[in-house]
């Protein structure tokens, strides 16, 4: 909601001030500046990221409207974790073996809707049950381990961000580039052209420097640093899983190896003291 709401204030302020101080709405709609800038941009991208980074930094752009990164969401994570070691404790690491084998058919992950539909994380809470359940690693090198996947991790969680962030450094040159355009269109009819045709000419020309610059600081900026975000707390919900199974490994029971990961959450959306032990009694 605050995303929708900046975005209405970006264009608010920006048009309304403009309406306001004589302009004319119709003047600054000029399909063709926004096709060539846009085209350019999008040409730029495609060039500099791999085919397949367009359509998952758009999936990843339209989820910014609403995260699931959220004070629930981070619970859920906590106690299907706890429901999982305490099951291991208490019955034996292959007592899990079926639930890690096949989470979408296991009693406990189906407990947890929105963590099984991220099929990325169950992986990755599965393989390292899977890991911990072969009892021939000590908690040193599973920690390594764990060190080694999230710097990849990392990498890859914040390729949108900076894909979407080049792209807004190279806005305004685009808008450049558009106006540049319409420069060379104003001189090509400067002998023949009347002083209103003109002036029409060179007001289109720097809508494009407008477009440009608006849509680099007004929108592509912003978005990358929304994903950055998002990608922040991603991986720290990847640190938190990390720190739980590195606890348990090391030989804490399932209660304290959850208010480990607990404390690694930022404090943003991290459940309380109280509210993790509530959850684990409830589970």
């Amino acid at each position: 909601m605050a995303k929708i709401l900046g975005i209405l204030v970006v264009l608010g302020s920006v048009l309304g001030g403009f309406i306001l101080s004589g302009g004319k709405f119709m003047a600054l709609i000029h399909p063709f500046e926004v096709m060539i800038i846009g085209g350019a941009a999008l040409g730029a991208f495609l060039q500099a990221n791999p085919g397949s980074t367009f359509m998952h930094v758009f999936k990843k752009s339209l989820k910014m409207f609403s995260s699931r990164f959220t004070h629930t969401f981070y619970l859920e994570v906590l106690k299907l974790l706890y429901e999982i070691l305490n099951k291991s404790r208490r019955e034996g690491m292959m007592a899990i073996e079926a639930d890690v084998e096949e989470p979408n058919a296991s009693p406990i992950f189906s407990k947890y809707p929105a963590v099984l539909k991220d099929a990325h994380m169950t992986a990755f809470i599965c393989d390292y049950l899977r890991i911990m359940s072969s009892g021939n690693m000590a908690p040193h090198e599973l920690e390594g381990l764990f060190d080694m996947e999230l710097n990849g991790l990392k990498e890859e969680l914040e390729h949108p961000s900076h894909a979407v962030a080049k792209v807004a450094d190279g806005m305004p040159a685009m808008g450049i580039v558009a106006a540049v355009l319409g420069i060379v269109i104003t001189m090509s009819i400067l002998a023949s052209a009347d002083n209103a045709q003109i002036g029409e000419k060179v007001g289109t020309a720097l809508v494009g420097t407008f477009l440009g610059i608006l849509a680099s600081y007004g929108f592509f900026g912003p978005l990358a640093d929304a994903l950055g975000h998002d990608a922040k707390e991603e991986l720290n919900l990847y640190e938190a899983i990390k720190a739980t199974l590195v606890a348990s490994a090391s030989g804490m029971p399932p209660t304290l190896a959850v208010e480990f990961g607990r404390k690694v959450l930022f404090p943003a959306h991290r459940p309380s003291f109280s509210e993790l032990e509530q959850a684990m009694r409830g589970s």
